[in-house]
């Protein structure tokens, strides 16, 4: 956490009384928005509760910030408190001053905030009415401080209140707003909490599990045909699942807020955090699947049409999907072997019935470890049920159980397609492809191993890119491949 110049007047313990210290809560005291905490949080309860959020846009601002506080049943225990603010007001407190927050969120957000905090002699919000920001809560502060104030805020909203505050304190503040409160009359400070939100961003984005979208390219590989165009166009396919995907996994991220933040790992994650504002991740999602289907639109309506439906069925996942039992893990075997035909449809290339029942028993195999690596995760942790799903600890051996038998299901699958007219024709020594089987039944009895160890905290897939073992096995399904094929 990047550290904060602190004046000599707050450094000195023999300095006098401070007077008011007037604190913001939004990207100020927390490093969220309650705006967007509360919206996110009501639609991740029930997808319908965007009705109710509609009709109270008609009240006003106030009206409708009042209205998600109460759709959400929101707890202020896990946002993400920016620990150098806190510590700069217990500073304040311990000369002496008094503090306040006041901010533009619903009173019962404020008062919630500042009972589990314990920092703050007084608390005002909005109150369904009036929204206390901008001019309003210059106003407001003004008639309640006539003494003077020393103000705490982080946007371009705040300089209205910071031109009638006897003191600024800006928080991770844009350089032009620095600026033009350095104009103003008041003594001036500035807190430096975070950096640059361009790496949170990158992060956001995922894009290690874009490797997954190599899956697009399988229908080419398998029928040998890598002509320019065919290779554009898987290309473009790839790019445009990237972008649709991205643009789901934001999505995910603003709805499971509350989970992230209760799990030993996610909680590090860019929105959870609040390394990355809780506004870009609600421009991004719609953004970024825009750009992928305008991309999709190249290669065809029927390609479209199946980026419709794996947006639509992740969405559906992300809201309900994923918290029912076996539903989930079939899901997430769908959407893998989804890619695949994608892939087919983007390029033309009739999608072999052999290859389609291998990848949904393969992938519906790396969809059961990734539960069973959750499993095994909360079993470590002390817990007894997996974080916003339907597992509890108790079914770890099932679904370790489900995870081999669908996985040898699959391998015994290939083996027979190795025997089919295609593999005849395509290879001319198909015997070599033998090999693939076991190498794939070594890779899933090792990978099964290695997730009831614990070892694996990511996604089978995005695992086995990193995997030194994984990428010797990939080797040498790819050598067998060669050697049928040039033998």
């Amino acid at each position: 956490m990047v550290g904060f110049d602190v004046s000599p007047a707050l450094s000195s313990p023999e300095s006098n009384d401070p007077g008011i210290l007037v604190v913001d809560l939004d990207g100020t005291l927390t490093r969220s928005d309650l705006l967007y905490e509360t919206f996110w949080t009501a639609l991740s309860k029930h997808w319908g509760n965007v009705i109710p959020v509609c009709r109270a846009l008609m009240g006003g601002k106030a009206h409708l910030k009042r209205q998600l506080f109460e759709l959400s049943a929101f707890s202020v225990k896990s946002l993400p408190y920016n620990e150098d603010v806190v510590s700069y007001i217990q500073r304040w407190r311990q000369r002496g001053g008094r503090t306040a927050l006041v901010s533009a969120s619903d009173q019962a957000v404020v008062a919630a905030v500042a009972a589990h905090l314990g920092l703050f002699d007084e608390v005002h919000g909005s109150d369904g009415i009036t929204n206390l920001k901008g001019p309003q809560k210059a106003d407001f502060l003004v008639r309640r401080f006539p003494q003077g104030f020393t103000y705490m805020g982080d946007t371009h909203a705040d300089y209205a209140i910071w031109q009638r505050a006897t003191r600024a304190v800006t928080v991770d503040a844009p350089d032009t707003l620095r600026r033009r409160v350095e104009d103003l009359t008041c003594e001036a400070e500035h807190l430096r909490t975070r950096g640059s939100h361009a790496r949170p961003l990158v992060r956001a984005l995922r894009p290690h599990q874009w490797v997954k979208n190599v899956l697009v390219f399988l229908p080419m590989l398998a029928a040998h045909q890598f002509d320019l165009v065919t290779i554009g166009q898987a290309l473009l396919a790839a790019v445009a699942f990237s972008l649709i995907a991205s643009s789901v996994y934001i999505l995910n991220d603003l709805l499971d807020l509350a989970s992230d933040r209760a799990h030993p790992r996610k909680r590090a994650r860019p929105f959870a955090s609040g390394a990355l504002p809780l506004f870009y991740g609600t421009l991004l999602a719609p953004g970024l699947l825009v750009a992928g289907l305008a991309i999709s639109l190249v290669l065809g309506w029927t390609f479209v049409l199946v980026m419709l439906g794996y947006y639509v069925t992740t969405v559906l996942y992300s809201f309900d999907l994923k918290r029912r039992i076996v539903i989930d893990i079939c899901v997430l075997a769908g959407l893998y072997t989804l890619r695949i035909i994608a892939g087919a449809v983007a390029t033309g290339i009739p999608l072999s019935m052999w290859l389609l029942g291998f990848s949904i028993f393969f992938f519906f195999a790396l969809a059961a470890m990734k539960r069973q690596a959750e499993l095994v995760s909360g079993a470590a942790s002390g817990e007894v049920k997996a974080h916003g799903r339907g597992y509890t600890v108790g079914d770890l051996p099932f679904v370790a159980n489900m995870a081999v038998s669908s996985g040898y299901v699959s391998v015994l699958i290939l083996a027979f397609y190795l025997e089919s007219d295609d593999v005849q024709v395509l290879y001319s020594t198909p015997s070599v492809l033998s090999g693939v089987c076991l190498v794939l039944l070594y890779w899933l009895s090792r990978m099964v191993m290695v997730t009831h160890r614990g070892w694996m905290h990511d996604d089978p897939v995005v695992f086995a890119a990193r995997d030194p073992n994984s990428l010797a096995c990939a080797g040498i399904i790819v050598a067998c491949a060669v050697l049928g094929t040039m033998l």
